[in-house]
């Protein structure tokens, strides 16, 4: 029988931290949430899960919806409420929280970090100079905190939770550090798949936001569309396994079946398959390195299946080969790349810029920035984004 493993879950209300309950529920007997993490910005949804889940503290980055979580958790017959954190620091707090099992924690402590943006990067680092296992979702941790979360991080301590690092992750099982030639990260090539880049100077944003596979956040998905959302992977995959910049491609594989792939020194590559479904890798994050049984269902080999694979189109896409500069510049440099962006999609998602006006921006910005010292803390990191949003609005003003 496999241990219980306390669970702290921070970004509870969010896609990733639904989808981690509802795996977390149907295996009372594998986890138990010890603390639940969240905005603020759905008082009730967070009251439910209290609810259900009975966790000791209760995180709110928001003050002021501490007491719409206090009201609804007593309407809904809540009792006993829990210990109440408030404020910008209570994701790190209970992110650096020991467990109450033996040996201040046990052996199964696991943070899942599903919080958005730089905001990840504090209870990120905060869970890992409390030992604890961190099963990663938020990106702006290794993008933008990369040189600090490394200094860090133990060997084996983050567990990825996209499914494209997953695959990675399970795929690397079956060689050692030394026998990886390349690791290929696929994308599904979003809704511009195909066309060149003189088709995509006048896409609208509803066509941006028409991903053909995955249901996401605007952002996210116009991220996709514009590669930035594979260019950040990139940089993710070397921060998490590595391996240097020139041993990692882009594939596209439009059927989003094949989430990534690890070619090895002798010729061989393994390939990590399943029905896109995000309930997989987090599942395999909290129960890493076992499995969870019926987490998902599995791809149907008794019918037919086309699975193709197509090179990135970088002239179109430049993305991806924007990354790889800035990830071998290093520091704070990934940073200024994706804020850069938050800013350049917010401008196409308001009709400010053109949609290859996204990337043209980031590189604009990119070009102009100085030379930063290596961080030496998450303020050195806010301080590089907060001149790059500056950068972008200037470039962005005209």
């Amino acid at each position: 029988m496999s241990e219980l493993r306390e669970i702290t879950l921070l970004g509870s209300t969010g896609s990733i931290g639904t989808q981690a309950i509802d795996i977390i529920t149907a295996n009372p007997d594998r986890f138990a949430v010890t603390a639940l993490g969240a905005g603020g910005g759905n008082p009730r949804l967070l009251a439910e899960q209290a609810i259900a889940l009975a966790p000791k503290a209760v995180g709110i980055a928001d003050e002021s919806a501490a007491e719409p979580f206090l009201q609804a958790y007593k309407a809904l017959g809540g009792k006993g409420a829990p210990e109440i954190v408030t404020g910008p620091e209570a994701m790190a707090d209970l992110a650096g929280r020991p467990g109450s099992g033996p040996g201040n924690g046990g052996t199964a402590h696991t943070v899942l970090n599903g919080v958005n943006g730089s905001l990840g990067l504090a209870p990120t680092l905060a869970a890992l100079k409390a030992g604890h296992t961190l099963a990663l979702a938020n990106k702006e941790s290794l993008i933008a905190g990369g040189p600090l979360v490394a200094e860090a991080a133990a060997p084996g301590q983050i567990v990825p939770v996209d499914s494209e690092h997953s695959a990675l992750a399970q795929s690397l099982r079956s060689g050692t550090p030394g026998e990886v030639a390349k690791l290929i990260v696929t994308a599904s090539g979003g809704p511009f798949r195909g066309r060149k880049r003189s088709e995509l100077e006048n896409v609208t944003v509803e066509e941006a936001l028409a991903h053909p596979t995955w249901a996401m956040g605007p952002v996210i998905t116009i991220n996709s569309a514009t590669m930035m959302n594979k260019s950040l992977e990139v940089i993710e995959a070397h921060e998490l396994f590595g391996v240097p910049y020139d041993r990692i491609e882009v594939t596209v594989h439009p059927q989003s079946v094949v989430h990534s792939l690890v070619e090895f020194a002798d010729g061989n590559t393994i390939a990590q398959a399943s029905p896109p479904d995000m309930r997989l890798p987090i599942s395999h994050a909290l129960a890493w390195p076992g499995r969870v049984p019926g987490s998902a269902r599995p791809v149907d080999w008794t019918r037919s299946h086309t699975w193709t694979f197509e090179p990135l189109d970088d002239e179109a896409f430049p993305a991806v080969a924007l990354a790889r500069e800035v990830g071998t510049r290093g520091g704070v440099y990934p940073a200024i790349f994706n804020a850069s962006n938050e800013e350049a999609v917010e401008a196409f998602r308001r009709g400010a810029i053109s949609f290859t006006g996204i990337v043209d921006t980031v590189a604009d910005v990119v070009a102009a920035a100085p030379e930063f010292a290596a961080p030496r803390d998450i303020a050195d990191v806010l301080a590089a984004e907060d001149w790059a949003r500056a950068r972008a609005r200037e470039i962005l003003a005209g």
